[in-house]
């Protein structure tokens, strides 16, 4: 998978050469190609940005020079998402929808935003990570470049994102590992059981029971089992007066 960003930060995405995402771009699974809108500028000085027609505080990034930044790498089966707290908020589904694409161009914008007119004509959609505002679209550009990333066949173990939090619509059961003991408290027991039915249910019952107190929101949205439904009822009945707060 291709993915082209626009910006005027390219060393931000350094951070994207380490861990998972590093390896899967050392083999060649994905492709981050960094374009510096700067070294587009027709200005001596590699100027980018203009005070805003109407005043108002603040720059106003140019559209000639974005534009041209785009045209080197435009392809009309690309989509261009331009990263803006205007823009739909990033979730789970829109996550997996992205990573069917083979080629995103990412437009991030930075000072007081971006010439609309280029915006017209060139984005195909405003996506943001947040009811918030950055200084700019670099961050974000990143967080979509990780989350997608994770879907393309062969940057993750076969399997690794289908129990995730989000990914059923329920947030993950907890996790444990070695030591069995630690600090006083043990593995729960069912874990060590061997038992493969018990522990999916076990599991089952503590992702339902943690969207339950964390999440109850995403219950409404998500399909669920007459079996889930008993389970939901089985944990409101034993805590009663807890629902919609953290439970151990």
């Amino acid at each position: 998978m291709r993915f082209d960003v626009l910006t005027l930060f390219p060393e931000m995405f350094e951070v994207l050469n380490q861990s998972v995402i590093g390896r899967a771009k050392e083999k060649g699974l994905i492709n981050v190609n960094l374009i510096n809108i700067r070294d587009f500028s027709k200005d001596k000085h590699k100027k980018v940005d203009d005070t805003p027609y109407g005043g108002g505080a603040g720059m106003v990034m140019q559209p000639d020079v974005v534009y041209d930044a785009y045209k080197s790498v435009k392809d009309e089966k690309a989509k261009v998402i331009y990263m803006s707290p205007q823009g739909k908020k990033l979730d789970q589904k829109k996550v997996e929808e992205l990573s069917k694409q083979e080629h995103l161009i990412l437009l991030c914008g930075h000072y007081e935003g971006i010439d609309q007119r280029v915006l017209d004509k060139i984005v195909d959609e405003e996506i943001s990570i947040g009811d918030y505002v950055l200084t700019g679209g670099e961050l974000p550009a990143m967080v979509l470049i990780d989350s997608v990333s994770r879907y393309v066949e062969g940057v993750l173990k076969d399997d690794s994102t289908k129990e995730e939090s989000f990914s059923q619509g329920l947030l993950e059961y907890p996790q444990y590992t070695r030591p069995e003991v630690f600090e006083g408290e043990q593995v729960p027991e069912v874990l060590l059981s061997g038992h493969h039915e018990n522990i999916d249910k076990w599991r089952r019952k503590k992702s339902l029971k943690i969207t339950l107190n964390k999440r109850p929101d995403l219950l409404e949205k998500v399909e669920l089992s007459d079996e889930d439904k008993k389970v939901l009822e089985e944990i409101k009945n034993e805590v009663p007066n807890q629902v919609g707060t953290a439970q151990k």
